[in-house]
């Protein structure tokens, strides 16, 4: 006669969902701490690790379900709550809708946590250290569902808590998804650990083997960065740069008679200034087209950026009723036959493109929208000055596998700089910004790349290669920036190689072959046990 297999104890039903609510709310805060806006590696995994032990001790794929979508659906209502500011303070949406529109899209992203726990439960294994990699791989799928779906919106994956941690070392590797799904297996690895196996051989050995591997990816990300096996030939001299943010008020932003005329002055000021330096204006800086802007605005500064050691970057509209609009960067700079265009690839859902049923939903809120042109995968990079920026418009840096294609164009050097031109005053004062710098931390440290940031109203700064902030100015301020970026010409990182060529396709293949070897091992009947 054989005992029967232990079971741990289960919380009750109610005191679970409890702790995992909570848990998810921990899971938002660690993306950005509340007071300081600093992202927090530990909490990132120790909120995780909760949900891990509470999926782990759960009996039945629904609890299991039940669990995971409540702790999603509280990490991801604290992480973009913000949207409600945009609908309600700026948008006039009655404070009930958008309050519930908030939640329908946590809950329904959360969807997908929710069913991936389903699975983890279902396809349980006794193994710690196979339970572990079947938690990240299914977190994995969850993560990649919230990026790519219905156009995507990954803001507030559980990567971008790692920018300054042990795992920040595997970002030019796997990217952030890739380090969230690591993060997602060490939680799991982290709430099996028992007293037993301090006495375990096996156990230490694999806690040396991570170790090494933790350590390799340090020295190799490194190496990297410093350019110690491949040193830079023939340096060049750092780029001067005069970052303007504007801080026009949202709600007047577009109106003619107050927050138009008040950005068109502001900033035709600051970029007439005798700057020997690249100058970025951020997102919409100029809120009319150019044949909407007063007569001789436009070819003043087309006249004062074509001397020498002068360029610009400015943020505004293009196009007309009958070609259709476009949110775009104009690039000015002597010597050039017609000014530089980038044209932003990444619309924005309900704000730059009205999805199709929902046309109802925005007529509810008195926020300009429309439907905008959609610029090209990959465009050129503004050349300047031996450098080469890439310029990108608010959120299209969360989309990391879209940028990568700027590194394996043949015939078509890389971009040496990042630059992101934004505008997230429809959010207000809130964590939204330090989440945004995050983001944008991220982005440097997988392709190492300097990341420059204009914004109107924050984080507007300047990102090293190794996605550490060297300047910054204060948020919700009117201000200039003066400081300087230094290119990298460095080949491009092993993220940037796959990214760039198979977007996320490799990521999707590791997911659904441990899913597949999961729902496999459950099928396989288990052999009759031999008693002696």
């Amino acid at each position: 006669m054989t005992s029967p297999r232990y079971a741990p104890a289960q919380p009750r039903r109610w005191l679970a969902l409890w702790w995992a609510a909570a848990a998810g709310g921990l899971q938002a805060a660690s993306l950005a701490w509340p007071g300081n806006g600093q992202p927090l590696w530990w909490l990132q995994m120790a909120s995780l690790a909760v949900l891990a032990w509470l999926l782990s001790v759960s009996q039945g794929w629904r609890r299991g379900a039940l669990l995971g979508g409540m702790f999603a659906t509280a990490w991801l209502t604290g992480t973009f709550w913000w949207l409600y500011v945009s609908m309600h303070t700026y948008g006039g949406l009655a404070a009930p809708l958008a309050a519930a529109a908030v939640l329908a899209l946590a809950m329904f992203l959360g969807s997908y946590y929710a069913l991936i726990s389903g699975l983890f439960v279902h396809f349980a294994t006794k193994g710690r250290a196979q339970s572990a990699i079947v938690f990240g791989a299914f977190w994995l799928l969850a993560e990649l569902a919230r990026g790519v779906w219905w156009t995507g919106f990954p803001w507030g994956a559980g990567g971008y808590a790692h920018v300054q941690g042990p795992l920040a070392a595997l970002a030019r590797w796997v990217g952030v998804y890739g380090v969230g799904a690591v993060a997602a297996a060490l939680a799991m690895l982290l709430v099996q650990v028992r007293m037993s196996d301090l006495r375990s051989l096996r156990a230490w050995a694999l806690v040396l083997l991570l170790g090494a591997i933790g350590v390799a990816a340090a020295l190799d990300r490194h190496c990297a960065v410093e350019a110690c096996h491949t040193p830079i030939q023939g340096r060049k001299t750092p780029v001067p740069l005069v970052l303007l943010q504007g801080n026009i008020p949202q709600d007047e932003k577009f109106e003619p008679g107050s927050g138009v005329p008040m950005a068109l002055q502001w900033y035709r000021d600051l970029l007439l200034q005798p700057h020997r330096a690249l100058v970025v204006a951020p997102e919409t800086a100029l809120p009319l087209l150019p044949q909407q802007l007063p007569e001789g605005y436009l070819q003043g500064l087309q006249d004062h950026f074509a001397q020498p050691e002068r360029a610009a970057l400015i943020g505004l509209p293009l196009g007309s009723m009958e070609e259709g609009y476009t949110n775009s960067v104009m690039g000015l700079r002597a010597g050039q036959s017609e000014a530089y265009r980038y044209d932003k690839h990444h619309l924005v859902p309900f704000g730059e493109f009205i999805p199709p049923l929902f046309r109802w939903f925005t007529d509810l809120m008195r926020i300009p929208l429309g439907d905008f042109n959609r610029g090209a995968l990959v465009q050129p990079t503004f050349d300047w000055r031996g450098e080469r920026f890439a310029p990108h418009i608010c959120y299209e840096d969360l989309f990391g596998e879209e940028l990568a294609a700027l590194f394996v164009q043949p015939g078509r050097p890389a971009p040496t700089v990042l630059v992101n031109l934004s505008n997230i005053g429809w959010f207000g004062n809130t964590l939204a910004i330090d989440q945004h710098l995050a983001i944008a931390r991220m982005r440097a440290l997988e392709f190492e790349r300097p990341m420059v940031r204009a914004t109107n109203t924050g984080a507007t700064a300047i990102i090293d290669h190794r996605g550490v902030v060297m300047h910054q100015l204060a948020r919700h301020e009117r201000g200039v920036l003066v400081g300087q970026v230094e290119g990298r010409d460095g080949a491009p990182t092993p993220y940037a190689h796959w990214a760039g060529r198979w977007r996320l396709w490799p990521l999707w293949a590791l997911g659904g072959l441990v899913l597949m070897m999961a729902a496999l091992r459950k099928r396989v009947p288990k052999g009759p046990r031999h008693t002696g």
